[in-house]
Parts: C-alpha cells; sequence; structure tokens
C-alpha cells in the first residue's frame, strides 16, 4: 500500500494560498571560519545528509479525481540543487538586509510537484557571516519520520559527524493512475465514509476539510470549549496579504532565569509578560485604545518531556526540551497576554497565574489527544506551533507564540559556528503577526513575521521587545 498522507498533513495542502503558505522556516548566522565555508560546502553537507531524512527526496502524488489522499513517492527527476539555493547580499550585507530578504523567500510558496523544502545559503553579510534560511512545508512534518532538514545539518563538534553520500539511492517507480485509483479503492472499502470527504475536498470545499480535522481532533474541540468566545479582533486579525515583513529581537537567557528566579513562575512565564508589555507598547504607538481590560490572546503550544537530563527546568513548568528532539507530551494553552496591565511585575503574575489555571484544568489533556489522533511530534516545537495555528485559525486566537529551549552549547555547520538562530513561524488566515522564540548558547532569540501590510512596523514591535526585557530588568535590580 502507498505511503499516504494523513488527513491533517493533506489539509494543509488543501488549504494553501498564496496568502498563507504552510511552510515552517529559520534563519541561523554563522561565522564563516578560516577554512572557508560556501555554496559548495554547504552543498556536499545536504547532499550526504539526506540519508537521514529520506521523506526529504519524496514528493506529493495526488489521485485522479482526489478519491483518496494524495501519497508520497520518491522524486525519480529529484536534483539537489534545486532545494538548495545560494544568494548573496551587497557587501557589506547588513542584518535588515538578510531580515528583508528572509520575509521575501519566505512569502513564496513552495513547488507541490517537488521535495516540499528548500535551504538558502546567504553570503555577503558584514563582520564575515554567512546565514542559512530553511523552509520546510507542515505536511512532511508528521512526527513520525521526518526530521527537520535545519536540524540535520546541525552538529555539536566543529569537525562533524561523517557521512557518505548515498551513491546507492534509487528512486522507487512511480505509481500509474491505474496503481493509484486501485489503493483508493481498496482505502475506501476499509475506510468507507473517508472517499465522501475526498471527493468534497477535491470539489474545493475548504469547510469539509476544516470539519474533517475538527472531527479527527474532537478531544482538542472539546477541551477548548471555555475559549468558545471568539478572540478579540483589532490589527492582529486581518487579511492577509502575499507579502511578508520580518524582524528580529535579541536578549540574554540569563536575564530570564533571574526574573523568575526572583518573582517565581518559568522562563516562559518571564517570555509572554515580555512579549504582553511589548505590544502594550505597540497598541499604544499605533493610537489603538488599550484599558485596563485589554488582552491579546494567544496559543501557545509547549512540547515536555518529563525527566530528560538535558531538559532546563527553569524554562517551564514541567521542563523543556531542547530543539532537536521531540516531546513525549505535548501542551498548547490558550492565554489572555495582559497588555492592559502598566506594571511589568503584576503582568509577570497574571501570566503565571493563567499558566497555572491552563495546567490545571487539563486542557493539556487536549493537546494529548491530539498528538495520539494525528501523530504530532514533530521534530521541533515550532513546527507544532504552526500546525496547532494552521487547526484553528483567527477565530480562537489573536497571535501564535512558540517557545523553543534550544540547545545551551556550540553549534556547527560545516566547521562553521552558529552565532544566532531564528524561527520564522508562518501566519493563519487573517492573521498579521507570529512570533517565535528559541533559546540557544546563552542567548533567546525572537522571530518576527508580520503581514507585510498590516504590520509595516514590525520592525518597532521588535525594538519593543528590547524595550519590555529591560522593563522587566527593572523589577529584579
Amino acid at each position: 500500500m502507498p505511503d499516504r498522507l494523513s488527513a491533517l498533513d493533506a489539509s494543509f495542502l488543501y488549504l494553501e494560498d498564496p496568502t498563507t503558505p504552510m511552510h515552517v522556516g529559520g534563519v541561523a548566522v554563522f561565522r564563516r571560519p578560516r577554512s572557508g565555508f560556501d555554496y559548495d560546502h554547504v552543498l556536499s553537507l545536504v547532499e550526504r545528509r539526506l540519508a537521514l531524512v529520506p521523506r526529504y527526496r519524496q514528493k506529493v502524488l495526488p489521485v485522479p479525481g482526489r478519491l483518496a489522499r494524495p501519497v508520497w513517492v520518491d522524486d525519480e527527476d529529484f536534483d539537489i540543487t534545486y532545494h538548495v539555493r545560494r544568494s548573496a547580499l551587497p557587501k557589506p550585507g547588513s542584518d535588515e538586509q538578510l531580515h528583508e530578504l528572509t520575509a521575501r523567500v519566505m512569502a513564496r510558496q513552495l513547488d507541490h510537484t517537488r521535495p516540499l523544502w528548500e535551504v538558502y545559503l546567504v553570503e555577503g553579510l558584514s563582520g564575515n557571516r554567512v546565514a542559512v534560511l530553511t523552509k520546510t512545508h507542515q505536511a512532511m512534518v508528521d512526527g513520525i519520520g521526518a526530521i527537520d532538514i535545519g536540524q540535520v545539518i546541525l552538529d555539536t563538534s566543529r569537525k562533524g559527524v561523517t557521512t557518505e553520500v548515498d551513491d546507492l539511492w534509487m528512486p522507487r517507480p512511480q505509481p500509474d493512475s491505474t496503481r493509484l485509483v486501485t489503493d483508493a479503492v481498496v482505502d475506501a472499502v476499509q475506510r468507507p465514509g473517508e472517499i465522501v470527504e475526498n471527493v468534497r475536498a477535491a470539489a474545493t470545499d475548504v469547510t469539509a476539510t476544516v470539519g474533517k480535522v475538527g472531527k479527527a481532533v474532537g478531544g482538542l474541540a472539546s477541551a477548548l470549549r471555555t475559549a468558545a468566545v471568539p478572540a478579540s479582533g483589532g490589527p492582529l486579525n486581518a487579511a492577509t496579504s502575499t507579502q511578508r515583513r520580518f524582524a528580529v529581537a535579541r536578549a540574554r537567557l540569563d536575564t530570564f532565569r533571574s526574573v523568575h528566579r526572583v518573582h517565581g513562575g518559568s522562563v516562559n512565564d518571564v517570555v509572554l509578560a515580555v512579549l504582553s508589555g511589548a505590544l502594550r507598547s505597540w497598541l499604544l504607538s499605533r493610537g489603538e485604545v488599550v484599558s485596563a481590560r485589554t488582552t491579546v490572546r494567544a496559543m501557545v503550544p509547549l512540547s515536555i518531556r518529563a525527566g530528560t537530563d538535558s531538559a532546563d527546568p527553569d524554562y517551564g513548568h514541567d521542563g523543556g526540551v531542547p530543539a532537536g528532539l521531540v516531546g513525549s507530551r505535548v501542551s498548547a494553552y490558550l492565554v489572555e497576554l495582559p497588555v492592559g496591565e502598566s506594571n511589568p511585575r503584576v503582568r509577570l503574575h497574571h501570566i503565571g497565574h493563567a499558566m497555572r489555571e491552563h495546567a490545571e484544568s487539563g486542557q493539556s489533556v487536549a493537546a494529548d489527544t491530539l498528538v495520539r489522533v494525528s501523530g504530532f511530534a514533530p521534530p521541533t516545537l515550532h513546527a507544532l506551533g504552526a500546525r496547532v495555528a494552521n487547526g484553528f485559525s483567527d477565530r480562537l486566537f489573536n497571535v501564535l507564540v512558540t517557545n523553543v529551549p534550544g540547545p545551551q552549547v556550540p553549534l556547527y555547520t560545516a566547521g562553521a559556528t552558529m552565532m544566532e538562530m531564528f524561527p520564522v513561524m508562518p501566519l493563519a488566515k487573517n492573521q498579521t503577526l507570529s512570533i517565535g522564540v528559541t533559546s540557544y548558547d546563552g542567548g533567546l532569540y525572537f522571530g518576527l513575521n508580520g503581514d507585510r501590510t498590516a504590520m509595516p512596523d514590525v520592525d518597532v514591535l521588535a525594538a519593543m521587545i528590547e524595550e519590555s526585557v529591560d522593563e522587566m530588568i527593572g523589577t529584579v535590580e
């Protein structure tokens, strides 16, 4: 039988359009070593590591008439130079130019007729730096056999791990239309109700597709009934365009640890409190009405693995998992960020209370249900967050915030030291901002992906995050 996409993964393909490309991205900045670091280095490294990620040489093949969900097949014309690309900034390239390039690259949909991933080497950065951009479609991140390509090319040693090019790889022949239809009929006999849903999807009945996902995650829907009241509107919920803006903010992880140790809670609580302060300043700068009771609803997915030695006990209530590990438990919280509160200490208190309340309310069971039903165990929490966000859209929340506790040791690619890493989270329909946060080697890195039309001032919000960090530091000095 063919390797068929799950209902949820297929829905990401059905629902994707030019305004909502459904891939997860990342920006990693490296210091170029004396031995050199160029396109050939990256191309050779990716080629050697492809054997670890067989999905990255497969493409999606639709079934005629959409009688069944698409299947994964080997790409007989696989061309690694199409997927590993080279770009350059005019020297000396600035961070702002890198962010503009990132926004343009991430705004473009992946080609559905090829394997759904891309890697870009960006040269020309000032300070003897290079950047690597990665794009991976959410349909690939199924938590079963997929490992993010950005993870595969990173090593804990400058020398890396020796791997050989898989010269013996031979693509399996692509099934013809007759075989695809026959397999679809067999599946339909085994699951008779499914063919009806697939035909409805073929008629571009997007509502039916969403309903299909909703039924699959019924446990989550029931657990979120407390959030049945739609999230408030505002500038964070507007029509999504085809273009993006990208901005970043930086902080030191020890700063957040010191705040949480004085005031309690977790590092994740401090992150949310800082974002609350920044969103408050941003809304006021736009002339929005902000009262004492104003809130912004955030979806905050968290993945945890209890008892792992590599977890940071300060990061979350149950301990965090480094970005490259898959958590055995998953929790997704809807949190009302208290942007109406002017006191940073009180904001942190509200966040801590809300997170404890969610943890004790049993809502985490909902996300566990999602894991069991849909196979949700993506290689990064950012990918999980994107999948959750696109499953529920803007009715339930205003902004997606994913926070991944990453490794606190240096990582390398082809001998180049990674200096910074910024997540690029996709936007759901009618949402204008998503925020990814990653800790790495003592730093905390915020990646802000905003709609180009609705969020022309996303860089202003990024600067306000750093100002909010300074404000929070003032509560412990």
